[in-house]
């Protein structure tokens, strides 16, 4: 039988031990998609009080500590295109520190929902991890959160067209359409507003615009 080649045989050891990994690798660079491609954003921001009955909890968040005193936190700004949204980019920048990320606890909650919302928005930005939470920080600083939520004495009912109406009276330059009301297990969950690249407010696309249409949703006051 014909010996083979020196060469070959180096070959064939060389696929054999880094084969595996690259395999293994692929899948996370072919769902990613490319940074920087999106048509606008949407800022996102939650009712911390639903979360933490709902999950925040049962995971021991920091974000859910009475002392904390957290309302309407920032969920995080999603890239979005007029159809859908790109999510798990390529990881093309360098990833934020440890304390980027808990320099964000005092609007997000706790650090690891900033490096989580970095990690599956933020990288979809094409921005740099410093660039995009202050775009965050200044996005989340110039929505007027209606301060008669934070006053709730107890449980309420109500409905979710009552919380569209009162962003709406806070921020008289937005219309109906750039904001969008969310609820999760018949709570008020979030409150979704439609952003330009340039930080503008804008009427959002159709897959956003669906406004939560509960009459009874309920809203559990700030701890």
């Amino acid at each position: 039988m014909r010996a083979k080649p020196e060469g070959e045989v180096k070959l064939r050891l060389i696929l054999v031990l880094i084969l595996p990994a690259i395999l293994s690798a692929w899948p996370a660079w072919a769902e990613g998609e490319k940074p920087g491609e999106f048509d606008y954003y949407v800022l996102s921001l939650s009712w911390s009080p639903t979360w933490c009955d709902l999950e925040g909890d049962a995971q021991r968040s920091p974000e859910c500590d009475g002392a904390h005193d957290f309302g309407w936190v920032l969920h995080g700004l999603w890239p979005q295109n007029e159809v859908g949204w790109p999510s798990n980019c390529w990881a093309w920048r360098v990833d934020p520190s440890r304390a980027e990320t808990a320099a964000m606890a005092d609007i997000m909650g706790s650090a690891g929902a900033a490096w989580h919302q970095w990690k599956k928005h933020g990288r979809c930005s094409g921005l740099s991890s410093e660039d995009y939470f202050a775009a965050s920080r200044a996005a989340y600083e110039m929505v007027n959160r209606p301060e008669v939520f934070r006053q709730l004495p107890e449980i309420v009912q109500l409905p979710a067209r009552v919380v569209e109406a009162a962003f709406l009276e806070a921020n008289p330059d937005w219309q109906v359409d750039m904001l969008t009301i969310t609820c999760k297990r018949n709570r008020i969950e979030e409150a979704r507003l439609c952003l330009t690249r340039e930080f503008e407010p804008r009427v959002c696309g159709a897959d956003v615009v669906r406004d939560c249409s509960m009459e009874d949703a309920i809203m559990a006051p700030v701890r």
